[in-house]
């Protein structure tokens, strides 16, 4: 990076710090920060816990979690260090840390509990940050990440003086606004430095939490697909047999997937003949398994487990088809992946799917919980591959419009840049 007179600018710096990195549920961020170095910052990655071992199921994931700093990694010596140095040098910064922190979230003794836990961590993270010479630190979502991010700035405020750390975050839209006071998201809006949201619709409901003076740091950086790895099969889809439809996602109630699962039942017994693929894991899975051994369904219905970055693309290229059901999501990546490789989509019309799926054009949109619109919708799809076709190159070319690193790369570096502090 270079000035307009030619000489070198100083490269800025800053931290990601994130509750779980790398994560399946969250390859988006692995590519937000390929596209944010791409652009010349120096980010170093930061995560609450450790991702296990077996869920590293790509190279970059692997290539990530080495370089990325555990907080809470078992080892007590950073954690002595930092808290041994912050107390002697700074007691009155931490004391006033430690009370925003109990001050902060909702009032109860488990929420108070958690929150020294943040300064804690907080505690470690400002003296690694601080070793690197990091004064700014960006997080996606509002929960324990944020947490973490503010009172680590409040104890470099402490200590280097008002407003020479600062912090940022990503917000997504769906978890947080089922949980807008427990974790403080009003307060966090009016303390972070900006706010990057996702979508329109999650900016329009962080608006309406915080005063207008504040309406300016909220700004939208979508979120992006790389259109050279998630590419359209080389082969025209053409097969015989059933329509094949593929779903991921974390196996949650929410995602709806035994509303997908009774519309395959319902298609089945109206003669439609469609195999379905899901793929994701998580704490619902016997109870989905159980339920499609009930209606019979192993034959129409694989859950296939958690499948890595490297191997997901070839479940695109052998669907026809992708389906998301959820209840509550903010703006899907998988979606934007799935349309990438020419997918023709059906979802249901939550959050700020709309500002993706344009009903009729490169999806089908559907009612939440509706078995019924799902399994027409399904069924429509299965009856014309001429117009699978066409929906799913018209999603690829919005993908390729809206949602590549060419395009959200600079926009969350220029983002970024307008917020982390230049190095003295």
């Amino acid at each position: 990076m270079t000035s307009p007179a030619g000489d070198e600018a100083p490269v800025r710096r800053l931290a990601y710090l994130n509750s779980r990195y790398p994560a399946l549920s969250h390859t988006f961020i692995e590519r937000e920060i390929a596209a944010v170095r791409a652009q010349g910052l120096e980010v170093h990655t930061f995560s609450v816990r450790a991702s296990p071992p077996q869920d590293l199921l790509s190279a970059t994931m692997r290539t990530e979690a080495a370089s990325t700093f555990v907080l809470l990694n078992g080892q007590p010596r950073p954690w002595l260090r930092a808290h041994g140095s912050m107390l002697g040098r700074h007691p009155r910064g931490a004391l006033s840390t430690i009370r925003t922190a109990l001050g902060s979230g909702e009032a109860t003794p488990r929420a108070r509990l958690w929150q020294m836990f943040y300064y804690g961590e907080a505690v470690v993270l400002h003296d690694q940050m601080r070793a690197r010479g990091l004064r700014h630190v960006h997080v996606h979502h509002a929960n324990v990440s944020a947490d973490v991010a503010r009172l680590t700035c409040q104890l470099g405020d402490a200590v280097d003086g008002p407003g020479t750390w600062t912090w940022s975050a990503t917000i997504h839209g769906s978890a947080e606004f089922e949980n807008i006071m427990a974790w403080d998201l009003p307060a966090k809006i009016r303390q972070a430095r900006a706010i990057a949201c996702i979508s329109d619709f999650t900016r329009g409901q962080l608006m309406r939490l915080v005063e207008r003076s504040h309406w300016d740091k909220i700004r939208v950086v979508r979120m992006s697909v790389d259109p050279d790895v998630y590419h359209p099969p080389r082969a025209p889809r053409h097969h015989d047999g059933p329509m094949r439809a593929l779903a991921v996602g974390r196996l949650v109630t929410l995602k709806g997937f035994h509303v997908l699962t009774d519309a395959v039942d319902v298609l089945r017994r109206e003669g439609v003949d469609v195999e379905v693929r899901i793929i994701g894991q998580g704490p619902d899975e016997d109870a989905l398994r159980a339920h499609v051994a009930a209606l019979d369904l192993q034959d129409r219905v694989q859950l296939v487990g958690p499948v890595g970055q490297d191997d997901i693309v070839e479940h695109y290229h052998w669907a026809d088809a992708y389906l998301m059901t959820s209840f509550m999501e903010g703006l899907p990546v998988v979606l934007m992946e799935a349309m990438s490789t020419e997918l023709p989509v059906i979802s249901t019309a939550v959050a700020a799917v709309g500002e993706l799926v344009r009903d009729g054009e490169n999806g089908l949109m559907v009612s939440m919980a509706r078995v019924d619109h799902l399994a027409e919708a399904i069924a429509r799809l299965a009856a014309d591959p001429h117009l699978r076709l066409q929906m799913g190159r018209a999603g690829r070319a919005a993908i390729l419009e809206e949602f590549t690193p060419r395009t959200t790369g600079p926009a969350m570096a220029d983002f970024l840049l307008a917020n982390v502090p230049v190095p003295a």
